[in-house]
């Protein structure tokens, strides 16, 4: 017989979206999709969410929804607007309620967070944050959320006081994938000595990157280095750009790394030559930790 939720958490991103199932014990189950805000219209998201919820709704009554990420942004399902800096991680009391058809569903998404100088937002990451801070509520120092768009986040006071994005992702994504390195970078392989003297490199002497960039090539043609070393020497670039840009986060204060082991390792290789306090956190269960933490705000 299928369990019937007590609610549900949702963390719907631009590609994909996690759905757990929560009963009066904890998770009874996890669906995914890959029907993100992307490949939605607006019309399209209550029927991708029945589609993958639906069988664990009572036949009667409603089941409380609680959402994150790009279902709030403008092209979401419902628009939730940012909090401004200085604030807490927003919970329920920010959220917006979009308009349902079926009456078993109960949603409500959670807002993003902006900044006003210099101007900067984020979706879905302040879920990870509030998730943190549930765990860690004493914490003072700066959260990197390691991705696509990495955010550096400075937290004094269970407030998020500012904060940074570096499109270092994106950029080594378009770089190995559409630029004329792509015929030097492509494969799996990895050369962790070659990412260390790239990282350093870049810090040391930024004005030489779109340079070095096209030495990474030249190097391919002339002296057959390999796809591994080069791959490997383009992520420490772009990582030694953040990191320096970054400084003014970690320079000083304990910094906790919340992402997926293979970006927190590069993370970590990165920073601890500097001299930083690093350490880190899986951050695959940490927005679900956030979205509890706004569930049990709305049952207070």
């Amino acid at each position: 017989m299928t369990e019937i939720a007590e609610w549900i958490a949702v963390d719907w991103g631009t590609s994909n979206l996690r759905a757990w199932l929560m009963g009066k014990h904890g998770v009874i189950g996890m669906v995914t999709s890959d029907k993100g805000m992307g490949a939605l219209t607006r019309e399209g998201f209550e029927p991708e969410l029945l589609r993958l919820v639906g069988d664990h709704l009572p036949a009667e009554g409603s089941v409380p929804v609680i959402a994150c990420g790009m279902v709030g942004a403008r092209q979401g399902w419902h628009e939730a607007p940012y909090i401004t800096t200085p604030c807490t991680a927003p919970g329920v009391a920010q959220a917006v309620t979009p308009e349902v058809r079926d009456p078993r569903l109960a949603v409500r998404i959670l807002p993003g967070v902006s900044q006003a100088s210099p101007p900067d937002v984020m979706r879905g990451e302040e879920t990870q944050i509030a998730g943190f801070l549930a765990q860690n509520p004493d914490f003072d120092g700066v959260l990197c959320l390691p991705g696509t768009h990495t955010k550096w986040v400075h937290i004094s006071a269970r407030e998020i006081v500012s904060f940074r994005t570096f499109m270092t992702g994106e950029m080594f994504a378009l770089l190995s994938g559409q630029s004329v390195l792509r015929h030097s970078v492509s494969g799996d392989g990895w050369d962790q000595a070659a990412f260390d003297a790239a990282v350093s490199d870049a810090m040391g002497t930024p004005q030489k990157f779109t340079a070095r960039l096209f030495s990474l090539r030249a190097g391919s043609l002339l002296d057959g280095t390999d796809a591994a070393t080069s791959r490997a020497r383009l992520s420490g670039l772009l990582m030694g750009l953040e990191i320096a840009g970054a400084k003014d986060y970690w320079l000083g204060r304990e910094i906790v790394l919340i992402g997926a082991p293979k970006l927190n390792a590069l993370y970590t290789a990165a920073l601890t030559p500097q001299g930083a306090s690093v350490r880190e956190t899986d951050g695959a269960d940490i927005v679900l930790a956030g979205l509890k933490a706004a569930h049990e705000e709305s049952n207070t």
